[in-house]
């Protein structure tokens, strides 16, 4: 066959290289310069001039550069006259006229022809060549095995992919391909999406990324640098907290501190004692609480963000102190305080289901994200595993498994996180089996996971709140300090645009509001008259969240320019409540529910 070609492409198309691709060539083009457009403007004579000239203050910003990511802009938005002109009057082409004719070779499926191109698109080294080459004949075999044609996929796949003598691995994989017996099991299985014009600009995208950018720049690259700087001014404002996700590019981003909801909107009183924990449904229109009057109520929150009581949910025996949402909030689960686990149909306040164990009790509960299964935990150191019914599917035994405090399944349902009183945080992975435990600094009292299951924050009896990550690459956790917690249990949790900021309760009667990236604290919200137990930010409205009180009441927080909107109350309002005032007598304090750590 001849002495190899520096290309490294199969045989067959090392002899199309002795013919190259007819081209236009243009005098004064700056080596490696190159990118997409009418490929025919007039370059300027003295471009070598422009590849040194600098914009911008700082002059960091080379103008070549600046104008071809400009003009690539103008194509992808379809201004394809402005484009042209814009290469014309500056003397500077998107991409030469090899780059050119190579993505419309690329597009319009001629693989020969875009193989001989390859070689002469700049200065790429061989092992980039193959891995081109690669990509672009994996195309063609899939097109061709689109089409009906298997004896041409094979002989493809046989005198041209193979020769490139990379990727064995996916070579295998390709060649099971043709004993697909449909087109759709050749899509699912190829992870491909069928011959025409959406897999050909994939085919470009992956192609670009093997390229130097100065050959073929990144697509939608102004747009990309355009969200890099709007990220990096949103990550710097501390009070970010937008409905809007589209940020305005007249002026320099920066939220004022009245994104934060910081004024009480509601204040809901239909519990008739202390209420322990709160949490919004996913979609935000519903609000679970729990209370030591043995009662859960599901309230409903309206477009105009009033909420109501919904259903007030009677049958546990004991206080309820502990509540979790099905996925697709039609369906709540309520924990006894040491008791059972029970099943409601939040549309009839019925109960489904009540789940017990006779030898033991539970504490907490949690929800696979297929809405089909649960898990509970207690106080005979086990986590069981249920479907609806009630039949117990499996269940998590060890010696040295603790008392399980709190329970949490990320939204993939990876993993499975627990806490006890003592000091663990135990992250079980499903997926492979293994099991990770991160040891604290003191007493463990609540969990909380953040919404895309990476971060889990949990609150410890001395006065600090923790942030982890699942996946084990933080040394230490990021802390948050400033509220009280010596003796009660307290919870947190993620909330506001992002989820850009962690709110707790507090023994001082008070809401706290850090800054999650920096710990700054933002905000201390008074109101409450007795020790803050939980809070819960809705997850769809970063402008609303709820708290929870030992003074019998439930405050939703907004906006603070919606002030006429906080005397709207709901549930019993002429009920009366003996508030429990900050710092009041020793033996109303007494009352309140302790925090007992487990002994070991």
């Amino acid at each position: 066959m001849g002495r190899d070609s520096d290309c490294g492409l199969p045989p067959s198309k090392r002899l199309k290289l002795s013919k190259p691709c007819p081209r236009k060539v243009v005098e004064g083009f700056p080596t490696g310069v190159v990118g997409v457009g009418s490929g025919a403007a007039p370059m300027a004579a003295d471009l070598a001039a422009n590849e040194v000239e600098t914009l911008g203050s700082r002059g960091q910003i080379r103008k070549v550069e600046f104008v071809r990511i400009i003009a690539q802009a103008l194509f992808s938005l379809g201004y394809q006259q402005a484009g042209s002109m814009l290469e014309q009057e500056s003397g500077i082409m998107l991409q030469s006229p090899v780059v050119a004719e190579f993505r419309q070779d690329i597009l319009a499926g001629h693989w020969d022809k875009s193989l001989g191109t390859l070689c002469m698109i700049g200065p790429i080294d061989k092992e980039t060549l193959k891995s081109a080459s690669f990509l672009i004949l994996q195309q063609k075999f899939l097109e061709l095995l689109d089409h009906g044609e298997t004896s041409a996929a094979l002989k493809t796949l046989r005198s041209e992919i193979s020769t490139l003598d990379i990727n064995t691995q996916r070579v295998h994989q390709l060649a099971s391909f043709i004993m697909c017996p449909s087109r759709e099991v050749l899509l699912d299985k190829a992870d491909w999406r069928g011959a025409g014009e959406d897999s050909r600009i994939h085919l470009l995208e992956e192609l670009q990324q093997l390229f130097p950018p100065s050959i073929m720049i990144p697509e939608r690259r102004l747009e990309h640098l355009v969200e890099q700087a709007l990220d990096v001014q949103r990550d710097a404002c501390v009070f970010h907290n937008s409905l809007d996700h589209a940020l305005s590019l007249y002026a320099d981003h920066r939220c004022n501190r009245d994104q934060i909801p910081t004024q009480t909107l509601q204040v809901l009183d239909a519990h008739e004692d202390e209420v322990w924990f709160l949490q919004f449904s996913h979609d935000g229109h519903y609000l679970a609480s729990t209370s030591k009057d043995c009662t859960a109520i599901v309230w409903e929150v309206n477009d105009d963000e009033s909420v109501i009581l919904k259903h007030t949910l009677t049958g546990h025996r004991k206080p309820v102190s502990f509540v979790s949402w099905s996925p697709d909030s039609t369906m709540l689960l309520t924990s006894g305080n040491q008791e059972v686990v029970k099943l409601w149909d939040i549309h009839t306040g019925e109960c489904k289901h009540t789940f017990d164990k006779p030898s033991s009790y539970f504490t907490s509960c949690a929800w696979f994200p297929d809405g089909h299964h649960l898990v509970s935990g207690g106080g005979d150191k086990c986590i069981y595993m249920w479907d609806l019914e009630g039949r117990e599917l499996q269940s998590w035994k060890a010696a040295c498994l603790p008392h399980i405090n709190d329970l949490a399944i990320t939204v993939d349902g990876s993993h499975m996180v627990s806490t006890s009183a003592q000091k663990g945080i135990r992250i079980y992975n499903l997926e492979v089996k293994s099991e990770r435990i991160i040891d604290e600094e003191k007493a463990i009292t609540s969990l909380s996971l953040s919404k895309d299951g990476k971060y889990l924050l949990v609150n410890l009896v001395n006065q600090e709140i923790h942030l982890w990550d699942i996946a084990g690459k933080l040394n230490s956790p990021l802390k948050y300090r400033g509220h009280r917690q010596q003796r009660y249990v307290i919870r947190s949790c993620f909330g506001g645009s992002d989820q850009a900021f962690i709110a707790s309760g507090s023994e001082d009667s008070q809401v706290y509001i850090w800054h999650r990236g920096n710990g700054d604290l933002l905000e201390v919200l008074p109101g409450h008259s007795g020790t803050v137990n939980s809070v819960s930010w809705n997850p769809v409205n970063p402008h609303m969240f709820a708290s929870a009180s030992d003074d019998h009441t439930i405050r939703i927080w907004g906006l603070s320019r919606r002030q006429e909107r906080s005397s709207r109350t709901a549930g019993s309002s002429s009920a009366a409540i003996d508030h429990l005032a900050n710092g009041g007598p020793h033996e109303l304090l007494e009352n309140l529910r302790p925090f007992q750590p487990e002994t070991v």
